[in-house]
Order: structure tokens, then C-alpha cells, then sequence
């Protein structure tokens, strides 16, 4: 129970911290957080929110549950043999009410579900991306965040700088994609602020669940089947 309650705290951070920043670069710089003056300021806070968010959480609560906070990570997890199924659902159910707990503190803060930081194509992005273009992209960057997670998590060496090298690599990603899709790669950090905005960026939502899902299981199916051997022949 101890790491499904880790899970929920370090997920209400995260999607806290980090749509927190999209809610105040949105109030300050216009109706997407990025079509205003401070293109490159306003990107550069929230790919930092987002990746100090995960920081903070990997060094809290990750002795205790790992920091996953990721539906999408999770999957990748189980596929990769490191969750069990019970762990695999309870970790879910954690996350998504953790962001869920995340956003509702966000509309308390802010006195309105009018900026919670949602993701969204065609008219809900600031590069009006289309629907198949955003699939690609949020499968594409989950892949490799996938990828870097199972990487520098797998020997214990890295333990002491893996929190630092994932949230990076998470600001990394926010940086190139934020533009197209507002990045979500973490299907409870995008359903929680869709299903408290309602309306178009509800209805979008399914793009940022089932895309961030096929792309971690690639990921994880990479990794497991082609990397990890590496990984063992070296250590052999």
C-alpha cells in the first residue's frame, strides 16, 4: 500500500508542478500559453516545471515506489518484468487519481478549469498539428522517453543520478514538442486536466492515452529484446 500512496503524492506533484506552469505561461501570454510574446521563455518554464517535477518526486518517494507516475512508464515496466499485474493495476489506479488530486488542486488555487494545462491537437495546438501527426509524435517521444527510463534505471550504479537523467530527458522532450501537442507522454497527466476542462479537450483525450501506451510498449519491447542483452553481456 506504502507505493501505490507514493505513487498517488509523486503524480499529484508532478501534474501540480508541472500544468501549473502551462496555467500561468496560458494566463500570461495568451490563450495556449504559447502564441504570445515570450515564445521561448514561456517553453523553457514549462519544459522545466514538468522536468523539476519529476526530479523532486524521484528523490522523495522513489525508495519507495520508484517514481513511475506514468501509466504509459508503467505498462513499459511490466513488459520489461519489473511490475508485477497487481502492482501494474495498482499503480495505475494511484496515478490516475494522483493526477486527478493534482488537477483539482489546480482549479482550487486558480478559481477556474479554464487553463489546467490539457493537451490537444488541431485547434487545441499552437501549430494547429492534425490528429495523425500528433499520434506520431506523442507515440514517437514516449518511445524514447520509454527508452531512457528502462536505460538508466537498469543497473544500480546510475540510481544516484537517474531521477536528474529522466526529468531531463522530460524537459528535453517538452522542448521539442510542446508547440505540436502541449507533450503529454503520460496518459493520467493528460486525462485528469481534459476531464476537468471538459469539451474539446476531452474529447481529444484518447490521442494522449493510446498513443503514450503503444509508444512505451515499443520502448519496452526494445529494450527488453534488443538493448537489455547488451546490457547483461556487458555486465557477464
Amino acid at each position: 500500500m506504502r507505493k501505490y500512496v507514493a505513487e498517488f503524492i509523486g503524480t499529484a506533484i508532478l501534474v501540480l508542478i508541472g500544468t501549473g506552469a502551462v496555467a500561468g505561461s496560458t494566463t500570461l501570454t495568451g490563450a495556449t500559453g504559447l502564441k504570445g510574446s515570450p515564445l521561448a521563455l514561456s517553453t523553457l518554464v514549462i519544459a522545466l516545471a514538468f522536468g523539476i517535477s519529476i526530479i523532486i518526486a524521484a528523490y522523495s518517494i522513489g525508495n519507495v515506489s520508484g517514481a513511475v507516475l506514468n501509466p504509459a512508464l508503467t505498462l513499459g515496466m511490466l513488459i520489461d518484468g519489473r511490475l508485477t499485474v497487481t502492482d501494474f493495476v495498482g499503480y495505475i489506479v494511484a496515478q490516475v487519481l494522483g493526477a486527478l488530486a493534482g488537477s483539482g488542486l489546480l482549479v482550487a488555487f486558480a478559481g477556474s478549469n479554464k487553463s489546467l494545462g490539457a493537451n490537444g491537437y488541431g485547434d487545441l495546438s499552437a501549430l494547429n498539428t492534425g490528429v495523425g501527426a500528433a499520434f506520431l509524435i506523442e507515440t514517437v517521444l514516449t518511445f524514447f522517453f520509454m527508452l531512457v527510463v528502462l536505460g538508466v534505471t537498469a543497473k544500480p550504479e546510475f540510481s544516484s543520478v537517474a531521477g536528474v537523467v529522466i526529468g531531463l530527458t522530460l524537459s528535453g522532450l517538452i522542448l521539442i514538442g510542446l508547440p505540436f501537442t502541449g507533450v503529454g507522454v503520460n496518459p493520467a497527466r493528460s486525462f485528469a486536466p481534459a476531464l476537468l476542462t471538459g469539451g474539446e479537450a476531452l474529447s481529444q483525450v484518447w490521442l494522449f492515452i493510446v498513443a503514450p501506451l503503444v509508444g512505451a510498449a515499443l520502448g519496452a519491447l526494445v529494450h527488453r529484446y534488443v538493448l537489455a542483452p547488451v546490457y547483461l553481456d556487458k555486465k557477464d
